[in-house]
């Protein structure tokens, strides 16, 4: 069984890889992975400690969203792509029609709402204003600690992906992403979502999104009729660090960071800040040997300002956060 997405030419045109993490389909994935075992080797002990720290209403809240089979699309809206807060603006502003059709669904396939779902299911003002609430601090307690490691695993994979296909088809992109996700053009097969269907994008284009917390498989919205988006599991090199949970946003540098301050490593962070650059593309653009070019990346690395992934027969290096914030501080202190 398999899901085939068919493009236009038009579509083609408009395939966009996703810039950011989207704060609202990674706190429904994130909710899937709570209530189940699966990447305990990624997950084992963020879930452990999140799982522990689960108030009432947000133990309900994982009632619309079981670890197997459907989850509302209206938790999930496009706009999330804007950030946390316009996602939640969205969800608060969800038809009447959609809460009904999307919950009746949930019910359907056997699944128990939390004991506001009726209300929520006739638009009522307080139980939709509860919902944006209770997905807000799950955010902020679940999420938010760990943003920054999400945040630069996207950017790691949108280096790795975002490159101009060498054959010039530009569906070539899709190819690459996961095994589950095979491109013949003009045809996206994906696999792993138990539905036989074809989908017709007609023009609309379609978003590809890669997510901390999706396992497995890509997954899809159910209808349709909403705007397109792929979502599929990124690559994990590591497991979720929960060291610091407290932390929020970019770790405090330590003394490691002081050995960066010097103009080769700041000149090779600068290079990889421009959408990411192998071992070899350092050297060639910095004028060093590749080994030169390989420790001070390894350098950057362990100070927490690079990260690097292996791609193909190379090393991908791109910059964390961390790396990020303190490159635009440089240029800003240069204007």
């Amino acid at each position: 069984m398999a899901l085939r997405i068919h493009f236009t030419d038009d579509d083609l045109t408009r395939i966009r890889l996703a810039q950011a993490p989207d704060p609202m389909w990674e706190a429904l994935q994130s909710m899937h992975m709570l209530q189940t075992r699966d990447g305990w080797a990624v997950f084992g002990r963020w879930r452990g400690r999140v799982r522990t720290g689960l108030t009432g209403p947000e133990r309900q809240l994982l009632r619309l969203a079981p670890p197997v089979g459907y989850s509302p699309d209206f938790l999930t809206p496009s706009a999330g792509e804007g950030g946390l807060e316009l996602g939640i603006d969205a969800l608060l502003s969800t038809p009447r029609a959609r809460l009904r059709h999307d919950l009746r669904e949930l019910a359907a396939a056997g699944r128990r709402l939390p004991p506001w779902g009726r209300p929520l299911a006739d638009g009522d003002s307080e139980a939709v204003h509860h919902l944006g609430r209770t997905l807000r601090t799950y955010f902020r307690r679940s999420l938010a600690p760990y943003w920054h490691q999400v945040r630069a695993r996207l950017d790691a994979e949108r280096a790795a992906h975002a490159r101009p296909s060498a054959s010039g088809d530009r569906g070539g992109l899709l190819a690459g992403l996961h095994p589950e996700l095979r491109w013949q053009s003009p045809v996206l097969t994906i696999g792993g979502l138990r539905v036989e269907r074809d989908v017709h994008l007609r023009g609309r284009g379609l978003l590809v999104l890669p997510s901390y917390f999706c396992w497995r498989y890509p997954t899809v919205l159910k209808d349709t009729r909403l705007p397109p988006v792929v979502v599929y599991p990124m690559t994990h090199p590591d497991a979720l660090d929960v060291a610091d949970p407290a932390a929020e946003g970019i770790r405090t540098p330590s003394r490691s960071l002081v050995a960066l301050l010097g103009r080769t490593r700041a000149e090779i962070l600068g290079h990889v800040a421009e959408g990411g650059r192998t071992t070899t593309e350092l050297a060639r653009g910095t004028g060093m040997s590749p080994a030169t070019a390989s420790y001070h990346a390894t350098v950057l690395r362990d100070a927490g300002l690079l990260s690097t992934h292996r791609l193909g027969g190379a090393v991908l290096h791109t910059p964390t956060p961390l790396g990020a914030a303190l490159l635009e501080g440089r240029r800003r202190s240069a204007a």
